[in-house]
């Protein structure tokens, strides 16, 4: 029984991690890319993370914590991240290919084309 979860946690993380890495090769831009190893790859990174700790504490009486310690890393650093590369492209003023949804159209006032002004000192005022 253990082995047959541990099988579909695996194949299911799999499944993911495949998912999240056709994205990130196949999205037409930055910020749809990086969706892809965000979220799905982390997602299937801690369904085989959850099927090794499963196995494992299947197979002694001891627990192995190196499992949970590598997943709370994975979904610590993984969005502090993405967080960061998402600021960092929008500094960069690096726009989207996607479409603006029609409920945002309307705070739109100078066109997609414009860069939002921005101060040169870095001085936060």
């Amino acid at each position: 029984m253990i082995d047959t979860l541990v099988a579909a946690l695996i194949l299911l993380g799999a499944a993911f991690t495949l998912i999240g890495s056709i994205g990130l090769a196949t999205l037409p831009d930055f910020f749809c890319r990086l969706h892809g190893p965000t979220k799905s790859t982390t997602l299937g990174v801690g369904g085989m993370l959850a099927a090794s700790a499963l196995y494992f504490a299947a197979q002694g009486p001891t627990p192995h914590p190196t499992e949970l310690l590598v997943a709370l890393f994975l979904f610590m650093t993984t969005p502090v991240s993405a967080h960061l590369l998402a600021k960092v492209a929008l500094r960069l003023h690096l726009r989207s290919l996607a479409p603006v949804p029609a409920r945002f159209r309307h705070e739109q006032t100078d066109g997609c084309d414009s860069a939002p002004a921005h101060r040169s000192s870095g001085r936060v005022s």
